[in-house]
Parts: structure tokens; sequence; C-alpha cells
């Protein structure tokens, strides 16, 4: 969910999305971006290969998932969960 959270606004390099997760280490954002990427929720995009540079963007599956975890959000807030 958090990925998916960073990506809304648009396409981040790894390293910037790596960065705004905080506590996770960089392999453990690879590896979930990869089964992202596998489910159809992230798109990965080489933009330079010396050295090499990739940029994550969320898909239309992406968007449509963030539209549950906003609801989810919502309903725990209004419910002080």
């Amino acid at each position: 969910g958090s990925i998916l959270w960073h990506l809304k606004d648009g396409p981040l390099r790894f390293n910037e999305l790596a960065r705004q997760l905080g506590g996770a280490s960089k392999k453990m954002v690879d590896q979930r971006l990869k089964e992202m990427e596998e489910q159809g929720l992230v798109l990965r995009e080489v933009i330079s290969t010396r050295p090499i540079a990739v940029a994550y963007s969320m898909t239309d599956t992406g968007r449509s998932a963030l539209r549950v975890l906003e609801a989810l959000k919502e309903w725990t807030d209004v419910n002080r969960f």
C-alpha cells in the first residue's frame, strides 16, 4: 500500500521511492516492486542504461487498488481503528 501511495502523484525513480519509504531496505523495496510488477500494479521503465536508472509508475490496476486502500483508510478514520 505504501508503494502505491507514493506513486499516486506520478512516476518515481527507484532511489527516490526507496528514500520515501523510510525504514524499508532497498532489497525489500526491490522485491515488492518486482511482485507488484508481476501482478500488474506498477510499471517499470528503464530510463537510462549507463548508469542504470529505473522509474516506476502505477498502472490502471494499481490506481484501482489505491482507491480501495483510500476507502479502507477513510473507514478506519471514521471508525477510529
